[in-house]
């Protein structure tokens, strides 16, 4: 994720690589803690696929989330958002 707030190297990504609309997925890892898991599953409208995961150590929570997006200043308003959250990861 890029805190820089400049994403104009994932839009470029974005517009050459997917036809809009389409299901793209996020994938985020975040230290475990439910408040944070709850936040980021917010970001997200009842029709997303969430999943999550706990590490074995149980130090951090993998989670995924393939939603329908019309365009891709949708998924960057979503990475702007998930950024707001501490210690959170993009992959």
């Amino acid at each position: 994720m890029n805190k820089t707030g400049d994403y104009s190297k994932l839009l470029e990504l974005l517009v050459k690589d997917f036809s809009w609309p389409t299901e793209y997925m996020f994938k985020f890892v975040i230290p475990f803690d439910a408040h944070n898991l709850n936040h980021l599953k917010i970001l997200f409208n009842g029709e997303a696929k969430i999943s999550h995961r706990i590490s074995k150590s149980s130090k951090y929570i993998s989670f995924t989330a393939i939603q329908m997006m019309d365009n891709p200043d949708e998924v960057i308003a979503i990475y702007k958002q998930a950024e707001k959250l501490d210690n959170i990861i993009a992959i």
